[in-house]
C-alpha cells in the first residue's frame, strides 16, 4: 500500500464530500469529468461516473438543483432531503477514490469520513437558511444560494486537482462552524440568564 497516494486519495474524497454538503451533485458531476478526461483515477466501483448516461444524468440534475434553490420554500424543502443525499454521494465518492486499501478500511473511512463531512457539511447549510428565511423572510435566501453553488463548485474543483489545498479548506470550514456554534450558544446563554 502506497500510503501518501491513500492519504491524497482519502483528502480528496472528504473534500469532494464537503463539496457534496453544498450542492449534491456538482461534485459528482465535476468528479464523472475528472474521471471521463483522465484526470483522477478511481476504483471500479466509481467507474460508472464517467459513462454518458450518468453524466447526462448528472449534469441534469445539477442544474435542476441550482435552480430549485432559487425557488423560495422549495429550497427549505431540498435541504430536508439534501441531508441524507449528501452522506450517500459523500460515501460513494470517497469508496471510490479509496480503492487502493483494503474494502472493510475502505468503506469504513468512507461512510465515517466522507458521509460524516457530507452530511454535517449539509446540515450547516440546512441551518444557515433556515436562519436566513426567519432573519430575512427569504429574501436573503439567494444569497446563500450563490455562496453555496460556489462552494460546491470551487471544492469540487480544488479537491481534485489541488486536494492538499482542498484538505486546508475544510479544515477551516470546520473551524469556522465550530466557532460560529460556540457564539450562538455563548449569545443563547447570555440571553436566557436575565430571564432566570
Amino acid at each position: 500500500m502506497d500510503y501518501f497516494n491513500i492519504f491524497v486519495a482519502l483528502v480528496m474524497g472528504v473534500s469532494l464530500s464537503a463539496a457534496c454538503g453544498f450542492r449534491v451533485f456538482v461534485p459528482l458531476l465535476v468528479a464523472g469529468l475528472a474521471v471521463r478526461f483522465g484526470g483522477v483515477h478511481v476504483g471500479e466501483s466509481l467507474q460508472w461516473i464517467s459513462g454518458d448516461v450518468a453524466l447526462v444524468g448528472l449534469g441534469v440534475a445539477t442544474v435542476v438543483e441550482i435552480l430549485a434553490y432559487y425557488i423560495p420554500a422549495v429550497d427549505n424543502l431540498l435541504d430536508t432531503v439534501s441531508v441524507p443525499l449528501a452522506a450517500i454521494a459523500g460515501t460513494v465518492l470517497t469508496g471510490g477514490l479509496l480503492a487502493d486499501m483494503p474494502d472493510a478500511m475502505q468503506w469504513t473511512l468512507a461512510v465515517v469520513a466522507g458521509g460524516g463531512v457530507a452530511g454535517t457539511v449539509s446540515g450547516t447549510t440546512a441551518a444557515v437558511r433556515a436562519a436566513s428565511t426567519g432573519a430575512t423572510v427569504g429574501l436573503g435566501n439567494p444569497v446563500v444560494s450563490t455562496v453555496e453553488n460556489g462552494c460546491a463548485t470551487v471544492g469540487a474543483g480544488l479537491a481534485l486537482f489541488m486536494p492538499l489545498v482542498a484538505g486546508v479548506g475544510v479544515i477551516l470550514l470546520g473551524v469556522l462552524v465550530f466557532w460560529a456554534w460556540h457564539k450562538l450558544l455563548a449569545k443563547r446563554r447570555e440571553t436566557a440568564e436575565p430571564a432566570a
